[in-house]
């Protein structure tokens, strides 16, 4: 890791130009993904909300409410409210992608309900995290001024330090999605009332696949990011 920090700005650069480009072609292939099984009526006829309400009762969890919220692609489980939110396209969608969303929200429930280890350390994450990300917004490009004009990497190094803990709190983040995803799958799999075909459990999971894929290339992004600002403080006696 030490040896990547090393990178030369130039290196560093392009590293993160590549990592753009491969994050815009994954955005724009899980839209086209999402919008394709949307328009996938799920032969059962449920929507995204009662596909969510069966899987959380599926798992014995009575507590979680499943609510609508505004935007696209907001969807989310919110741990401290106990809520599956799920956007007016997943909520009242009775389509392929809504029943795949709507169960690996409910997946993020089952963990917070089971004490899943990586969702109960991003969520201590939290509260630091939002601290660094503040601090990130202010002292990064600050700190490469005062290097250049004072030859003073205090400012920079704390701005490093902060991103350092934003990017850790993106890759913790890739196994909690990804476990969410699975069992997500493994419910819709067992639940032949809920996706009666092979070829739509195998849409769902090519659904979620995509929207992991957008996770994994934030994490690289901010990895990117991190090592393009710490080729600044690493090089500076070059």
């Amino acid at each position: 890791m030490m040896n990547l920090l090393f990178i030369s700005y130039n290196s560093a650069w392009l590293l993160m130009i590549g990592v753009a480009l491969v994050s815009f072609i994954i955005q724009f292939r899980f839209r086209s993904k999402f919008k394709e099984y949307a328009e996938m009526p799920l032969m059962s006829g449920l929507s995204g909300k009662e596909v969510a309400e069966r899987m959380l009762k599926d798992n014995a969890i009575y507590d979680v409410q499943v609510v609508s919220v505004e935007g696209q692609l907001t969807d989310h489980y919110n741990p401290e409210t106990k809520t599956v939110n799920l956007s007016p396209d997943v909520y009242h969608s009775r389509s392929v992608a809504a029943a795949a969303v709507a169960a690996h929200e409910c997946g993020h429930a089952v963990q917070h309900a089971r004490a899943y280890t990586w969702l109960n350390f991003r969520s201590a994450m939290v509260p630091v995290v939002n601290v660094a990300s503040t601090l990130t917004q202010w002292t990064l490009m600050i700190g490469i001024m005062l290097l250049f004009f004072t030859h003073n990497a205090f400012v920079l190094a704390i701005g490093v330090g902060a991103l350092a803990l934003v990017t850790l709190f993106s890759f913790v983040t890739l196994p909690v999605e990804f476990d969410a995803s699975n069992r997500a799958l493994a419910w819709l799999n067992n639940n032949y009332n809920v996706m009666q075909t092979r070829e739509e459990h195998e849409q769902a999971k090519d659904a979620l696949w995509w929207a992991a894929m957008t996770y994994v290339v934030a994490a690289l992004g901010s990895l990117a990011t991190l090592v393009y600002y710490a080729s600044f403080l690493f090089n500076r006696r070059d």
